[in-house]
């Protein structure tokens, strides 16, 4: 199957400090952490809440192909996309 992003939602995880979304491979939740300092923003330190979520919106397609790319080496239920994985 191909995995795909039907649902837009994402949620910041202040533990993890990283933004959370899903992906769906049929019926299989896939589920995804994109670590705060992989989001293009303006500020390198001290990331707020609202300031990585607006880089996730803005940065959506790129984090989506990350994303797609990460699910197709390995077929896992869970993933977290670093940096490298957003700017390869």
């Amino acid at each position: 199957m191909t995995l795909t992003f039907p649902n837009k939602s994402r949620s910041f995880d202040v533990s993890r400090n990283a933004v959370r979304f899903s992906g769906y491979d049929g019926m299989l939740e896939v589920r995804f952490l994109v670590e705060a300092n992989a989001l293009p923003t303006k500020s390198r330190s001290g990331r707020s809440e609202d300031e990585c979520l607006r880089a996730f919106d803005m940065a959506r397609e790129v984090i989506l192909k990350a994303a797609t790319h990460a699910y197709g080496r390995g077929g896992k239920d869970r993933y977290t996309l670093t940096a490298q994985d957003i700017r390869r």
